[in-house]
Parts: structure tokens; sequence; C-alpha cells
């Protein structure tokens, strides 16, 4: 059965009036899924990076949400994460 696994960034430390949001950075992206490849025993079938919109907003589902919105462009925010594609 082929799944997939997402390793989106969290978020550090929420945005305010004056501040951004600070999320973690790719390298820290690119740990966790080393990290979780080495403790599973699984067959990879590809590794990607996708770039998706929005996926912190509150009317979204995050990384596995099947449309996300950018009807707000001045206050869109894309972001990058990695998806494994593997055989259980």
């Amino acid at each position: 059965m082929i799944q997939h696994i997402d390793f989106a960034p969290k978020v550090t430390r929420k945005g305010g009036l004056f501040k951004a949001t600070q999320i973690e950075d790719f390298n820290t992206l690119m740990a966790a899924m080393n990290e979780w490849i080495a403790s599973n025993d699984c067959e990879i079938i590809n590794v990607e990076t996708v770039l998706l919109p929005n996926i912190y907003d509150s009317d979204e589902e995050g990384s596995e949400d099947t449309m996300l919105g950018t009807g707000r462009e001045s206050s869109s925010h894309w972001y990058q994460l990695i998806r494994v594609w593997y055989k259980a």
C-alpha cells in the first residue's frame, strides 16, 4: 500500500500586530524526515518538496487540505514542506 507523510514546518512563535510569525527552518524538516526514515522499515518511493499556501489559517486543514485558498493575496503565506511517499 502506498502512503505518504508530510514534514511541515511548525510555528515556533505566533505573530501579532507588529511581529511576524516564525516557523521551523528547512534543515529542521530535513532532520525530522531523516530521523523518521531511519526509524521506520519501509520502502521510500519518492521525496519531494511541496509549496502550499495558508496551511495554518483557521479555515484550512493543513497539508492534507485538498483546497487551499489564496483569495486574500495581500495576506497569503506560502509554506515549503517535505512529502515522503513510501510503501508500508
